[in-house]
């Protein structure tokens, strides 16, 4: 058996959006260690394509990167929220998109190496304009790309982040085989 038993935990601290602590644990051999644990109340991704299979992205700065970066929409899961109602509530808020039709795509784990932070990942479409409303302090630009470009700059390294590496090829996927 794999399974490592927590044995002690110590915040060492609590933010606003995430906590960090210290679990001593028991491995499977005897021995004890310790993992450092960053808890996060999960994520959402939106990978939400037009009728003429554009994908609707958005450009950000991103401070731990240290760059801008293109994403698909996606934003922290609330305290009790719905993952689906956190989805559309995001993609108004990042591109003032509304959609028809949603599909779930999957959920995956970012960086479960030490991160407990779950994204579920959404398909979008039938979309509609509406007023974006940012959050305070984030700021974005709303680009569209075809869905193919898009696929390519993932593949090329010129889409970077995990959510939409993997939102998008899913989303490819599930389209192609509609289609």
């Amino acid at each position: 058996m794999l399974k490592e038993k927590t044995l002690r935990s110590e915040y060492v601290f609590r933010g606003r959006i995430l906590n960090v602590r210290v679990d001593t644990v028991l491995l499977p051999d005897g021995r004890t260690t310790t993992r450092e644990v960053v808890e996060y109340s999960g994520a959402v991704a939106v990978v939400a394509v037009t009728s003429a299979k554009e994908v609707i992205m958005v450009r950000q700065y991103r401070h731990p990167a240290g760059r801008e970066l293109v994403e698909i929409p996606a934003g922290k899961i609330e305290a009790g929220e719905n993952p689906e109602a956190c989805a559309r509530r995001e993609l108004i808020e990042e591109t003032g998109h509304t959609a028809d039709s949603w599909r779930c795509l999957g959920r995956f784990y970012s960086t479960p190496g030490f991160s407990s932070e779950l994204t579920h990942l959404y398909l979008a479409s039938g979309l509609t304009p509406c007023a974006a409303s940012p959050d305070d302090g984030e700021f974005v630009e709303v680009v569209r790309i075809p869905l193919a470009q898009a696929v390519e700059m993932a593949v090329r390294g010129e889409i970077c982040d995990a959510k939409s590496i993997c939102g998008l090829l899913l989303a490819s996927r599930v389209l192609e085989n509609k289609g």
